[in-house]
């Protein structure tokens, strides 16, 4: 492809985007003693609490993509250090939740907020109808994203 093509252009400021929040994340994790994995996991813990997921440990675990060992090995890092909590599913008393601590979420606040303020004041210089455009092409990226590397791990990419 043509890097003068406008739609490689946007993939590639779309990767100027992510870079710039995985760099934001590893300065975090590197403030905070945490590992990048540590804190993909305290992402995805956050976003099951908002989505009313119940995240047990093997989820997490697919979530991140590692075994179940290392799974284990990184709840117990982040028990230790009072950001997660494994609690007893009461409807189910065999399975485990996992639960971000409210001294993770103070922690990711004091961290990432100016960085949210900034992002939703950016925002609110968009109408709506912008605002619904870039929503439907970020879920529409995301979607790719996910759906070409599930591919290529299955090793169905271009089937």
């Amino acid at each position: 492809m043509d890097d003068r093509d406008p739609d490689l252009q946007l993939v590639h400021l779309l990767r100027g985007v992510t870079v710039e929040l995985e760099l934001f994340a590893a300065e975090f994790a590197g403030v905070h003693g945490l590992h990048p994995t540590d804190v993909r996991a305290l992402i995805h813990l956050l976003d099951a609490g908002r989505a009313d997921t119940p995240a047990t440990p093997g989820w997490l675990g697919a979530q991140l993509g590692v075994n179940s060992a290392s799974t284990t090995a990184l709840i117990d890092r982040l028990e230790r250090m009072e950001l997660v909590r494994r609690d007893r599913d009461t409807h189910d008393r065999r399975r485990v939740l996992l639960t971000v601590t409210d001294k993770a979420v103070t922690l990711g606040w004091s961290f990432f907020g100016p960085l949210i303020n900034e992002m939703v004041a950016s925002m609110r210089t968009f109408d709506e109808k912008d605002l619904a455009t870039v929503r439907r092409f970020l879920v529409a990226m995301r979607d790719v994203a996910e759906t070409v590397r599930r591919d290529q791990r299955d090793g169905t990419a271009g089937q």
